[in-house]
């Protein structure tokens, strides 16, 4: 419904300069001439070549971004891998810790031990 209302307003205010910018124009593209064009047709294509621009920058800085996201990502990947191997690490530190406290040749049993 916003986009409706949006679109209205838009649609009103284009209507407002065209009422205003209705007379005939020559536009030079390079060495092109086109002329007896409505003006309100060069502002009206100027205000869509503008979107159209800003739309295609905005595309590629959303590839871009997705790019540097993917990166963020194969790097937290990778630090849960090292977290997980440091945990194993650290548990089997554990365990050795505990044979030498309390000095028995057998290995304690753990339910927990990878």
């Amino acid at each position: 419904m916003l986009i409706l209302i949006l679109l209205l307003v838009v649609g009103s205010g284009f209507v407002y300069i065209s009422k205003y910018n209705f007379s005939m124009v020559d536009v030079n593209l390079g060495s092109y001439v086109i002329s007896d064009i409505p003006l309100f047709y060069v502002i009206v294509g100027s205000f869509v070549m503008g979107l159209v621009l800003s739309y295609v920058v905005y595309f590629f800085h959303e590839i871009l971004a997705s790019y540097v996201l993917w990166g963020k990502k194969k790097e937290i990947k990778k630090g849960k891998v090292d977290v997980l191997e440091l945990t194993k690490r650290v548990h089997q530190l554990e365990l050795e810790n505990e044979k030498l406290k309390h000095g028995s040749s057998t290995e304690p049993e753990d339910s927990n031990a990878l």
